[in-house]
């Protein structure tokens, strides 16, 4: 019951802070996600298989630099758990 109750709680407070949670993106940035938004508003019913696979790769590329680009550190769930447990055995 507990447990439950902390939920609500996590849900009600993110609701009331929005502008914490978005950050401003680059310009490159948006340039790149306009893109992919170009690419995928695009009738690919009449094209040939060459031109498929050239915007295919197109996407991959862009999606690759968007990511590369990106400033966070990313951690992984089982890399915290072992931080934990390292910090606690110590």
């Amino acid at each position: 019951m507990m447990l439950s109750l902390g939920a609500f709680t996590t849900v009600n407070a993110s609701e009331k802070n929005p502008a914490k949670t978005t950050t401003e993106i680059p310009a490159e940035i948006q340039v790149m996600l306009n893109r992919l938004e170009e690419i995928k508003d695009m009738d690919k019913s009449e094209m040939e298989r060459s031109e498929k696979k050239a915007l295919r790769k197109e996407v991959r590329a862009i999606k690759a630099d968007i990511r590369s680009s990106g400033n966070g550190v990313y951690i992984s769930a089982g890399a915290i758990i072992i931080i934990l447990l390292l910090i606690i055995i110590l």
